[in-house]
């Protein structure tokens, strides 16, 4: 397969994966959050682009899937935390359908993580603490824009911002949209995925259980 000119022929972009063995899949640990926060800490210090940015996907109420990628903002206690309105897309289609979808693409180092679980907007305090550290420009442009609706030009949209700046002017505290929100991701399951030679990924699936996580290895 080629783009229109020809120039590029998608098979060369195959690439090998590391072909060496450490024995991973054997030294497993019982809880999930364990080595998903090893692995997280391994895409910073590896230098990943936002290594905190994650596909989220999630599905409308006629069951459509949709995806994006947003920002986790957190992590403990079994679930992810990131913010958005609840105006937007996927707020509309989480208050409709809270069960979501969640990766992590660490490329450069080979990985990625993928979890499913339930989302539901997280405790008003924890909201209300993030948006205070938000930088000042980032909270007023939450209050120009309407996240997910039809926009007639850019430079409307920009003239909301301007009006919101000197709406502001002045005012220390920029205080949060009432359509602004924090989310959480209860994971209920959680799947890593690591490149190996010959295509013959490494895969292991923590699945919650009222006793706690199971894990099984499955094929690549």
């Amino acid at each position: 397969m080629t783009v229109d000119d020809g120039t590029l022929n998608l098979a060369d972009l195959r690439r090998q994966y590391a072909s060496d063995s450490d024995a991973w899949l054997e030294r497993l640990p019982a809880d999930p959050w364990e080595e998903f926060a090893r692995w997280f800490a391994l895409a910073h210090g590896s230098h990943v682009t936002e290594p905190n940015a994650m596909v989220l996907a999630t599905a409308s109420p006629e069951g459509a899937p949709l995806v994006r990628t947003v920002l986790m903002k957190g992590f403990e206690a079994g679930e992810v935390y990131f913010f958005s309105q609840r105006v937007s897309r996927k707020g509309r289609h989480i208050a409709a359908n809270p069960s979501v979808a969640l990766l992590f693409p660490w490329h450069p180092i080979e990985r990625q993580v993928a979890m499913t679980g339930v989302c539901t907007e997280a405790d008003p305090a924890l909201t209300e603490h993030y948006f205070a550290e938000r930088p000042r420009l980032s909270r007023i442009a939450a209050w120009a824009s309407e996240q997910s609706s039809p926009l007639a030009s850019y430079a409307e949209l920009d003239e909301r911002f301007h009006a919101e700046l000197a709406r502001h002017e002045g005012i220390d505290e920029v205080s949060l949209p009432p359509r602004w929100t924090g989310y959480r991701v209860r994971v209920t399951s959680m799947e890593f995925w690591r490149g190996k030679a010959n295509r013959l990924h490494e895969r292991a699936i923590y699945r919650e259980t009222p006793d706690g996580w199971s894990v099984e290895l499955l094929n690549p």
